[in-house]
Order: structure tokens, then C-alpha cells, then sequence
């Protein structure tokens, strides 16, 4: 019975920590329009991380490296918990 327990345990922990990694890794669409909208960021990590929860919800990235938000409303429209803009 123990056995059992474990080893449902451990195939429980090896399909979740591939699922996390599946989840967390962004599709090819959304990390090269990221990549072009940040490539002028000052923070380059933090530009690529939140374009990329934008793009995933939205499936959409605006052009250009600023501005050009119009061409998505979804991007556009997103706000962070203090109520200002989340997509950059």
C-alpha cells in the first residue's frame, strides 16, 4: 500500500514538473514579436516577460518597439493591480 502511494506520488511530481515546463515556455509567435517589441527596453527581461503574458492572453503583440497599441485593444486594454498599463 505504501509502494503504491509512492509511486503515484512520484508520477505525480514527474507529469506536473513537465506540464510547468511546457506551460512556462512561450510560444514561437509570441517570443519573436516580444523579442522585436523589446529589443529597445531598458529592462529587457521584465519588457519580454509581461509582452509575453500579454501576447499568450491576447495573441497579439502591437509593431514597432512603442506605441502602435491601437492595433490590439486586448494589449491594450490589460492593466496591472494598480491599475496601469501591464503590456509594455
Amino acid at each position: 500500500m505504501k509502494l503504491a502511494f509512492v509511486v503515484c506520488l512520484l508520477i505525480s511530481l514527474i507529469l506536473s514538473c513537465s506540464f510547468l515546463e511546457v506551460s512556462m515556455a512561450g510560444s514561437a509567435f509570441c517570443n519573436s514579436k516580444c523579442a522585436v517589441r523589446c529589443s529597445k527596453a531598458g529592462v529587457k527581461g521584465r519588457c519580454l516577460k509581461y509582452c509575453g503574458i500579454c501576447c499568450e492572453k491576447c495573441h497579439c503583440v502591437p509593431s514597432g518597439t512603442f506605441g502602435h497599441k491601437d492595433e490590439c485593444p486586448c494589449y491594450r486594454d490589460m492593466k496591472n493591480s494598480k491599475g496601469k498599463p501591464k503590456c509594455p
